[in-house]
């Protein structure tokens, strides 16, 4: 494998766009990502969507020509530090290519980027049982966190609303 190069996609330009579409819903099919693929309106509205939000950061990792992972990213705001922050909402290696440092690189620029808009921290959430992944964060300097240790861990839930 060629040194991999990450590059931060133009939405509206439609082979990146569908570079993005086909990663996600790779994501999203495999166990990690919930083993269902991304609904046909989703993968369809997805690039415009994501055009249209000044926050939105997508980064790919080419091989050579050919995509191989992935950096959904948004920016937020930390009220505590009345600061940006990103939060790194969907990060992705195809499987062909994992455990040769295509996360760190993704996560590197995401960094960069991070720094560059005066964020104050990156979040993300990682589930329970993706040991291989909360390792990798945890190299990167990632870690759970807590405001008060009597309190705990801080937890991330959602409540749907559709």
């Amino acid at each position: 494998m060629s040194p991999v190069r990450i590059h931060r996609i133009d939405y509206r330009d439609p082979k990146e766009a569908a570079e993005m579409v086909r990663l996600l819903d790779d994501y999203a099919r495999s166990p990690m990502g919930g083993a269902e693929g991304l609904a046909e309106e989703v993968r369809e509205r997805l690039p415009k969507a994501m055009a249209q939000r000044p926050d939105a950061l997508t980064l790919l990792a080419y091989d050579g020509e050919r995509a191989v992972g992935l950096c959904n990213a948004f920016e937020g705001f930390s009220t505590f530090y009345a600061k940006p922050l990103l939060n790194i909402h969907d990060i992705y290696v195809d499987p062909e290519y994992r455990g040769q440092g295509i996360a760190r690189a993704l996560l590197a620029e995401a960094e960069r980027i991070a720094r560059e808009r005066g964020c104050c921290k990156m979040t993300l959430e990682v589930l329970e049982g993706n040991r291989a992944a909360q390792a990798s964060y945890r190299r990167f300097g990632f870690e759970s966190y807590r405001l008060d240790p009597e309190k705990g861990v801080a937890q991330f839930w959602q409540k749907p609303l559709q």
